[in-house]
């Protein structure tokens, strides 16, 4: 028998993982985009930087993050070896000295405070409910460090995560940092790899093998269950509505677009205020290309966070061979705000004065391009991250199916969630769910 056809919203790389995967196993997919691109949260320029590019997006691929590199050898996509010396910190010490230091001693030193909690999260079988979960995810990053009298040392480490974390120790649920710490590995000492050629290569390979174009500027408004089906309506770029009909949808927006879809019957009121209730963090990324890369000197650092307000630092172009280089400042958290306030007065030169600890000497300037992701009506921010009013029972609603609806996107992934491989990964579980629930009927 003929497989049913399933409508898939949004073309990110969760809705392409599971558009590819449902095509390969042949069922009819129409994938819809609210963009006028492909890709979602991965966005390669190029536009303006004569011939190089940088990631606006999601951009580090770990050297542990199966699904998304088979899927780029699958399309034959190289990937290159990145800042092979890892992330520095340049922020505060114990000393009251701004300078750059090791992060795996701030690493350390917080793992260490963090002990114990880390000890009941680990007797809690590292799951997230019970009143151990609950216990730490209503407190704040913030709020627990000032209930240990933390020192200068690990408030600027916390403060130095907000690019890693796109939030800031105030926003952050302690639970979230518990369990980043109980995985044991720094994040700033991983193996990191971008694609060749640029990241965008991996939507745009999955995007022409689906086999059936991708309809971009068209926004799912509803999505109407019936018996042996759904009814999709789209909006397109027009204004003008039309109803699909499919066996199936899958909802891969972010997850409070994915809440503002009307659904009948409506989702059950508990999963409707997981999505609301979940938030997206701030993150603004500069790209800035110099006539030369001074930073480039041995002995130095090529990637750093810092506690300062610009964010993150590192090198973007270092693969590339020639005298220009491009660095990308990532600021997450209320390092965004400022980051955008200080752009909005004096353009990107304010960045540039910032950054004389970086090394860039007398490189001089030459183009620059910023994204903040909250200002993106389609993203309403980086990647998900849970706060003390997310109650971390509700986490598995996110991506729990509504009959016919299934969910996926980096926010429903345990693993990896907020990073391209948790997309790509929970693409493909929806694609698996909805083949078991059709072989079942």
């Amino acid at each position: 028998m003929a497989k049913p056809s399933v409508v898939i919203v949004g073309a990110g790389l969760a809705g392409l993982a599971a558009a590819l995967e449902l095509a390969r196993r042949g069922f009819g997919v129409s994938v819809f985009e609210a963009r006028e691109r492909a890709g979602g949260r991965v966005w390669t320029l190029r536009d303006g930087f004569r011939g190089m590019h940088a990631e606006a997006g999601g951009e580090f691929i770990d050297d542990d993050q199966d699904e998304i590199r088979k899927l780029a050898r699958q399309f034959g996509l190289g990937e290159t070896r990145v800042l092979r010396g890892g992330f520095s910190h340049y922020r505060l010490g114990d000393d009251g000295r701004r300078r750059m230091r090791s992060a795996a001693v701030g690493w350390r030193r917080t793992e260490r405070a963090l002990g114990p909690l880390v000890r009941a999260y680990r007797l809690n079988g590292e799951e997230w409910d019970g009143p151990i979960a609950a216990a730490l995810a209503r407190r704040s990053v913030a709020g627990w460090l000032d209930a240990i009298g933390a020192s200068i040392d690990l408030r600027a480490t916390a403060a130095a995560m907000r690019g890693f974390y796109a939030a800031d120790p105030d926003e952050l649920s302690l639970l979230v940092h518990v369990e980043q710490f109980a995985a044991g590995a720094n994040p700033a000492e991983r193996a990191l790899y971008r694609l060749r050629g640029g990241n965008d290569r991996l939507p745009e390979r999955m995007t022409r093998a689906i086999g059936t174009p991708v309809r971009l500027g068209h926004i799912v408004r509803r999505i109407v269950q019936t018996r042996s089906g759904v009814r999709v309506t789209v909006q397109d770029r027009r204004g003008r509505r039309t109803e699909v009909a499919a066996g199936y949808a899958i909802v891969t927006a972010p997850a409070p677009l994915a809440a503002e879809i009307e659904y009948a019957p409506p989702l059950p009121q508990t999963q409707r205020a997981a999505f609301v209730r979940l938030r997206y963090g701030r993150a603004t990324k500069t790209l800035l290309e110099f006539d030369r890369h001074p930073w480039r000197r041995s002995g130095r650092p090529r990637a750093c966070a810092t506690d300062l307000d610009l964010g993150a630092v590192w090198d973007a172009s270092e693969e590339r061979r020639g005298p220009r280089a491009i660095l990308t400042l990532l600021a997450g958290g209320a390092a965004s705000d400022a980051t955008r306030a200080l752009l909005a007065s004096g353009g990107p030169d304010p960045l540039v004065a910032r950054l004389g600890f970086f090394g860039i000497g007398r490189a001089r300037l030459i183009a620059a391009q910023s994204v903040s992701w909250e200002a993106d009506r389609w993203a309403r921010g980086a990647y998900a991250f849970f706060d003390p009013s997310f109650p971390p029972a509700a986490r598995p609603l996110l991506a729990l199916p509504w009959r016919r609806v299934f969910f996926a996107g980096e926010h429903t992934s345990l693993k990896w969630q907020g990073y391209m491989n948790g997309a790509v990964e929970s693409g493909m579980r929806a694609a698996e769910e909805v083949f078991i629930s059709d072989k079942n009927e």
